[in-house]
């Protein structure tokens, strides 16, 4: 497995994203990269505390064992996963065992180093107590079946948000893309109706009362008693679980609120669910009082339903900033959820202004005349596309795609795309650099891969049309302005913006002034690919509001990092860009040719001129090939590196091709589809993972 480099690993990493450098410093002095092969053990489950572990590329299996040795997995981890931690900080043996499910790479730091770094770093110690409160279970009353879990709330400070529906569907789809156990708990004040049993086609429930007073029973399965209960056994928990014909599990609760002990009550019913489901999902009443917030402040995530009406976003910011000032909620754990019951009169510009907070998604107008189950009877429809969306993003189970740069080398990804689309591969998020930009783009706005194919075919169709987008000028900042390549690309992308996307995509460009990447994903999406191919020396740098931006491919010539920075855990590169071993096979071929194809007996003058001719023909020097070819050779060696971090990367063969030949857009597609289908068991298996 080749080295990648730690200052890269740190800088992707999650838990570490806003930490400084001299705090990456810190825990680079005193961390190391460990390997493990397929099938290593990590640590034992019951063995003595080994260190924190962070998985840098590969997979980690982990799970229990009963005392007839049989195996229950609880999880496959993957980039950026952490584990060791509840052993770490409570000084207690392992409670599972972590096996390398494949060849890894793990960042290891040892207990001492730990402790160090915490002294150092004391604000980690906040981030990890998060991951400690989904990972601590009631051992001693219940054993543990999964690895973590995450409690999300759904609240609306309003009624007819639509959060009920929300909740149903979030649920199944919850469930549907991540196949993980998943509950909803139907919050009530006492006497109000549960309406998710009618939806979810249960049984009547039998409600269980949060403010009657509770007992743990250690010698029981799920051991809360109810032991002010009118029956005349005490019932426990699982007595009050319905069981759904859609896998979805359901809890129906009721609490006065005048009464202060349904918090503790609710506390000790969420100690022992969180070891047997993944994904609790809390439907609460729409009230303000006391209660609420105490329930929203034991969750891990809140999501916030509110309508785009200029006085319920003004009304949500306050909410919002009472939220973070009177109970410390942390900017990322409230994820606003914009209902558009109706057409809305506000831009999205205008929306986030009012908000004053970002906008984790936008549910469109529900059609739910036949059928409330949307994300299962109606999964094409706009509304089960997003909530589909916030699923599989809470759910950790996006795949990201990623185009590299190349010119006329990245027409391969749309051979690529074709085969995505054929065998059904889902796509969540895109990120590109260059020409990886302008394929994802396309895609990202609707153009199917046989429709980007057209456009690059009719505009392309002879080699000299590619010089209708080079409009020379004299050198200052570049040679060539660039407004030719303007107005090819807005003839495609329009006034699209980043909003407009069918799905989220990343482009890359570097800054000028800064040395740096630069991420774009708001704005006009043609000022982001303008940005992103504008090769420096050729290309005039482009201006965007007060920055200089070039070309993303410089810096980031395969931006795995801009969707690791994200949390995508499942990352699929397309590498078009040839590593010194293609050029030096490509050297190779062309003597192979001259010497089977150019005839012995010839005379020397004519040998000569052929040679001549042949060499002028493969090696078409000019100042564009000179520094293409001086930034090409840098940019192999970084998206090699920048390659590591992704779980399958496609490098298709271009050999016989020129990075200028636009014309050949077809057989360059053709090698894109090739690599494609020679990895499609590799791609489905991280897709399915």
């Amino acid at each position: 497995m080749k080295t990648i480099s730690k200052n890269l690993i740190l800088r992707e990493i999650p838990l570490f994203t806003n930490l400084s450098q001299a705090e990456l410093n810190i825990i680079k002095e005193n961390s190391a990269i460990i390997e493990y092969k397929k099938a290593e053990v990590i640590y034992k489950e019951g063995s003595s505390t080994s260190g924190f572990y962070c998985l840098i590329s590969g997979r980690v299996v982990i799970y229990t064992q009963d005392a007839k040795g049989e195996k229950s997995v609880l999880e496959y981890l993957h980039h950026g996963k952490y584990f060791g931690i509840i052993s770490l900080l409570t000084d207690e043996p392992h409670s599972v065992t972590a096996q390398a499910f494949n060849d890894c790479s793990l960042l290891l730091i040892k207990k001492d180093s730990f402790d160090f770094i915490l002294k150092k770093i004391p604000r980690l110690a906040i981030d990890l107590s998060r991951t400690l409160s989904r990972r601590l279970k009631r051992k001693d009353i219940h054993q543990k079946t999964i690895f973590e879990s995450t409690i999300i709330s759904l609240f609306s400070y309003y009624s007819h948000s639509g959060k009920t529906l929300y909740a149903f569907n979030l649920s199944l789809s919850l469930k549907e893309q991540t196949q993980k156990s998943v509950i909803i708990l139907d919050i009530c004040p006492a006497a109000k109706l549960h309406s998710m049993p009618a939806k979810l086609e249960t049984a009547q429930p039998v409600i269980f009362d949060a403010s009657t007073s509770l007992s743990i029973n250690p010698e029981r399965s799920q051991g809360i008693e109810l032991s002010g209960s009118p029956s005349a056994t005490p019932q426990l928990l699982k007595d009050f679980i319905l069981k759904s014909g859609f896998g979805v599990d359901l809890l129906c609760l009721n609490y006065k609120p005048q009464d202060e002990s349904y918090l503790k009550n609710l506390l000790r019913v969420l100690s022992l669910l969180v070891n047997d489901y993944h994904y609790l999902i809390l439907e609460l009443p729409s009230t303000m009082d006391p209660a609420i917030f105490n329930i929203l402040n034991q969750s891990d995530l809140v999501h916030l339903l509110i309508s785009p009406e200029p006085v319920d976003l003004k009304r949500s910011n306050n909410l919002i900033q009472r939220l973070k000032e009177e109970f410390n909620f942390s900017e990322d754990k409230v994820k606003v959820i914009i209902n558009e019951y109706g057409l809305s009169k506000l831009t999205h510009q205008e929306q986030l202004r009012l908000l004053k907070h970002s906008i984790f998604a936008t549910l469109p107008k529900a059609d739910f005349e036949a059928t409330e189950r949307l994300v299962l009877d109606k999964p094409d429809c706009e509304y089960s596309r997003a909530v589909r969306r916030i699923a599989r993003e809470t759910g950790e189970c996006q795949v990201g795609l990623v185009f590299g740069v190349g010119v006329g080398y990245g027409f391969c990804h749309i051979g690529v795309l074709k085969v995505f689309e054929e065998e059904k591969i889902p796509i969540d998020v895109l990120a590109g650099s260059s020409v990886g930009a302008v394929v994802a783009s396309l895609w990202a706005i609707g153009f199917s891969s046989a429709e980007i194919l057209e456009i690059i075919s009719s505009e392309f169709k002879e080699p000299r049309h590619i010089w209708n987008l080079l409009d020379f000028t004299i050198p200052h900042l570049g040679f060539i302005k660039g407004r030719r390549l303007q107005r090819f690309l807005k003839k495609y992308l329009g006034n699209k913006t980043f909003y407009d996307l069918k799905l989220p995509l990343k482009i890359i460009a570097s800054d000028v002034k800064r040395k740096e990447a630069r991420v774009l994903d708001k704005g006009l999406l043609l000022d982001a690919v303008m940005a992103s191919c504008t090769m420096p020396g050729v290309f005039a740098p482009f201006r965007l509001k007060e920055a200089m931006l070039f070309d993303g491919g410089v810096t980031n010539p395969l931006p795995t990092e801009a969707l690791l920075k994200m949390g995508i855990k499942k990352i699929i590169a397309v590498n078009v860009t040839p590593s010194r071993q293609d050029i030096m096979r490509q050297y190779e071929k062309i003597k192979e040719e001259i010497t089977v194809t150019l005839p012995q007996k010839i005379k020397r003058r004519r040998l000569s001129l052929d040679l001549k001719g042949f060499f002028k023909n493969r090696f078409r020097t000019n100042i564009l090939d000179i520094i293409f070819s001086s930034v090409e050779i840098l940019q192999s060696e970084v998206a090699e590196k920048e390659a590591l971090l992704a779980d399958v990367v496609l490098h298709p063969d271009t050999s016989g091709l020129y990075w200028l030949e636009l014309h050949r857009a077809a057989e360059f597609v053709k090698r894109g589809e090739e690599e494609a289908r020679r990895n499609l068991d590799k791609i489905r298996r991280v897709v399915s993972e």
